[in-house]
């Protein structure tokens, strides 16, 4: 009889699979005994997407899938401003992430003491916040958005002008969207501003058939070269929808070798920039966090209630 095909089956090389299961195996013990789920972004590495996690997504859809669970414990395979969200939207279990050093070079370019100025210098313009930012930013703004709503949330507010943070290029892609007014910051993500038009235009000319998508978090050129603009959810929903041959997601290297797995049909092209950050949870930490419920995310009651407050104006949109 052959053996039951196990997580990381076709995921990883045998060598590796061989290493890892039995750390997989502990990770599934553990959980049981904690009721603790494990939270995977998208970007981080398949041997943790495919086999140590139970839930998977973008940042916030993590965060409200490990709400709705029976779960005592959420363990977040991610950034540490994903944790914090988990924390606001659960505050009663006990959020931990693996790794105290995965940061975001988007969330830490902006400070609630930024906002506040920024209002200071724009009295009167309300602030819509993207969701990859710090807790403290959240709670000094008056609604959030994802990559995927940015347009709906800028619009809902009613208003000519919107103070948009933190991502200069995904307010640069909102503006071209709508005929609202957006006042960005100077903020980026140090894996998406990488990539270039040049780059993708090189692509295209190797292989005039490749379909190009792009989170909007890309510079402007490489947007006007991509077919398709979107978040990671919308991506994976793409892909799934029109199954292209030839495919070059525009965005963290993982995110192509997480989704293969339910494209098997589609050929992706890996212009691979990685996020050092979302590489620092592994599953050996996984198993540390859940075997010493370290390290334990927490957030000040009354910056989570204002952070709650902007994410619940943006929920509240649809």
């Amino acid at each position: 009889m052959a053996a039951a095909a196990g997580p990381l089956d076709g995921v990883v090389p045998d060598v590796e699979r061989h290493v890892l299961e039995p750390i997989l195996a502990d990770i599934e013990r553990l959980k049981r005994e904690r009721n603790a789920v494990v939270l995977a972004h998208n970007y981080v590495t398949p041997d943790v997407f495919h086999g140590a996690a139970d839930l998977r997504g973008d940042s916030l859809q993590l965060a409200k899938m490990g709400a709705e669970t029976d779960a005592d414990v959420i363990v977040m395979a991610g950034v540490h401003f994903m944790a914090e969200t988990a924390k606001i939207l659960s505050p009663e279990k006990t959020v931990l992430i693996p790794d105290l050093r995965a940061g975001c070079s988007l969330a830490e370019s902006i400070t609630g003491d930024d906002v506040r100025r920024l209002r200071e210098q724009h009295p009167g313009v309300p602030v819509a916040t993207y969701v990859n930012t710090s807790a403290e930013v959240k709670a000094a703004s008056d609604i959030t958005c994802t990559s995927s709503n940015a347009v709906r949330i800028v619009e809902s507010l009613g208003v000519d002008r919107v103070l948009f943070l933190p991502d200069r290029y995904l307010a640069s892609w909102v503006a071209t969207q709508t005929d609202v007014e957006v006042i960005a910051w100077d903020g980026a993500c140090e894996v998406h501003e990488r990539f270039s038009g040049e780059q993708l235009a090189g692509l295209r000319e190797d292989d005039p058939d490749l379909v190009i998508i792009a989170h909007p978090e890309c510079p402007p050129d490489v947007l006007e070269e991509a077919d398709v603009v979107g978040s990671t959810s919308h991506m994976t929903w793409w892909l799934a929808e029109h199954k292209p041959r030839r495919v070059v997601l525009v965005t963290e290297c993982s995110m192509a070798d997480n989704v293969a797995q339910e494209s098997p049909e589609t050929q992706f092209v890996r212009p691979c920039n990685m996020c050092p950050h979302m590489k620092r949870t592994t599953v050996q930490n996984i198993r540390t966090a859940l075997e010493t419920m370290t390290h334990e995310v927490l957030v000040d009651e009354r910056v989570a209630a204002d952070a709650r407050r902007a994410l619940d104006a943006m929920l509240a949109v649809g």
